[in-house]
């Protein structure tokens, strides 16, 4: 018990090693206050070898943007409760305001 309470400690404690940031078009250089464009879900199947659809996540008319993936705690649980066969990124993409 007290093993597997550590297991999920250390492991939820541990998703920030899994994200990812890309900056797209000039985002970097804008200068501005950011702020979350949107938000999605991709799905995947079978220990992250197939993909279930695609996420539809909007990006700015500009392109000007950042996006991250990232493996969350919830993101955790959904793999962890049904033992890798379905499992989830989070994806935000930010932008900013001038």
């Amino acid at each position: 018990m007290l093993v597997g309470l550590l297991a999920i400690t250390v492991s939820s404690t541990l998703t920030s090693c899994m994200t990812t940031k890309t900056s797209v078009g000039a985002y970097r250089e804008t200068q501005g206050n950011e702020y979350t464009y949107a938000k999605g879900k991709q799905i995947w199947l079978f220990w992250g070898l197939m993909p279930l659809g695609r996420a539809s996540v909007n990006t700015p008319g500009d392109g000007n943007c950042e996006v991250i993936t990232r493996f969350n705690v919830g993101d955790f649980l959904i793999s962890g409760l049904t033992g890798g066969i379905v499992t989830t990124q989070t994806i935000k993409v930010k932008a900013k305001r001038k």
